[in-house]
């Protein structure tokens, strides 16, 4: 029988209960990632794309444990024998047996909450396909299921009896309720996530859900993003009171004008402890097409694991002033470039491919 404590809190939302979701810089038990298999995703380049993951799971085992997606043992065994290939350390490698549709596990994955206590809960958020893809059926149980293999208890987000569409990649924090994010992804009628919501309406879902305090809006994304705005390849907190922004020089790039926008609206907000930011240019890469398309290459796609922090590069020149400006920025933490002039074919790269798991006390 339900006690009267439990019944009180029952009736409080995750943030009244002390739930917030930290930072990727605190504490993970472990990385999720999804291996690939879906080979349309990548035209002509699948064949690599394993050995692109086998060097994020490579680096990031040294450190923490990686979890890894796989359709079945089949795929188990294929991916065991890349990663042993490559010299990643098996003993932090664990797989669970989980169907998806695409591998971007940022995006499909929980969003995990945690209280002082140490206590956590994954929020469970409706997946749509970025509302462009029909095929999203799997990975909308991604969610679900990490939390359940964790033993956690699931907290599906809903409103009135909808189900609120969320995705990892569109949202940025700090850890203490200061949340970044963009109008062109959570506001706009094109690829909608969740219809007739105001802004209002979703920040008070952020304050109940994740413990936010401040929301700072940024307008757009950058082109060639076909999630049509996350903000994790355009900025990232990497402390508090501290984000990372990127710039483009060339006046005539497409990028110039919204990534100017972006800054001006930084410069001008405050975060949840009343702090301006300070706003840390990070560069763009030249563009890169594929078959007419840009493609949404940015430096800013980066993961924070737990001793290092995994930087998409391009072979561009850009690529070793970013690597050296995410350094300073990160001065415990070992910057390793992964190469993802291939990975990015897939409209996507590192961050979109990973999701941390906050370890139970994460400060």
């Amino acid at each position: 029988m339900e006690t009267a404590r439990e019944k009180a809190l029952s009736s409080l939302t995750l943030a009244e209960r002390g739930f917030r979701l930290p930072a990727e810089w605190e504490r993970h038990a472990a990385t999720w990632i999804a291996w690939p298999h879906e080979q349309a995703d990548w035209p002509g380049k699948f064949g690599l794309i394993p050995w692109v993951y086998a060097e994020i799971v490579r680096a990031l085992v040294r450190s923490e444990t990686v979890n890894i997606l796989v359709r079945d043992s089949g795929m188990q065994r294929e991916v065991k024998k890349i990663l042993k290939w490559v010299g990643a350390e098996m003993k932090q490698v664990q797989f669970f047996t989980v169907p998806t549709d695409r591998v971007w596990t940022r995006d499909s994955g929980p969003l995990i909450v945690v209280d002082p206590s140490g206590d956590r809960v994954a929020t469970h958020w409706k997946f749509n396909g970025w509302a462009k893809y029909a095929n999203h059926g799997h990975d909308q149980a991604v969610g679900n299921a990490i939390g359940e293999a964790q033993h956690l208890p699931v907290h599906s987000v809903e409103v009135n009896g909808r189900w609120i569409v969320l995705e990892g990649g569109a949202i940025d924090v700090d850890g203490e309720g200061t949340l970044i994010t963009t109008e062109e992804c959570l506001l706009s009628n094109t690829q909608a996530r969740n219809p007739g919501f105001s802004r209002e309406q979703i920040e008070a879902i952020f304050t109940d859900t994740l413990g936010i305090k401040r929301v700072v809006w940024l307008e757009k994304g950058i082109v060639g993003d076909d999630t049509h705005g996350h903000v994790d390849d355009v900025a990232r907190f990497v402390a508090p009171g501290r984000v990372l922004l990127c710039q483009e020089a060339f006046a005539g790039d497409e990028n110039y004008h919204l990534l100017a926008e972006n800054r001006e609206r930084l410069e001008m907000a405050r975060d949840a402890a009343g702090r301006t930011l300070e706003v840390i240019n990070l560069p763009m890469p030249g563009p890169i097409c594929f078959k007419g398309q840009r493609l949404p290459a940015s430096y800013a796609n980066f993961y924070i694991g737990n001793r290092v922090v995994l930087v998409p590069t391009f072979n561009d020149p850009m690529d070793r002033h970013a690597l050296g400006i995410i350094a300073e920025c990160f001065p415990g933490r070992e910057v390793i470039g992964i190469h993802c002039m291939d990975m990015v074919w897939g409209l996507g790269t590192i961050h979109c491919a990973t999701m941390q798991e906050p370890a139970a006390w994460p400060r």
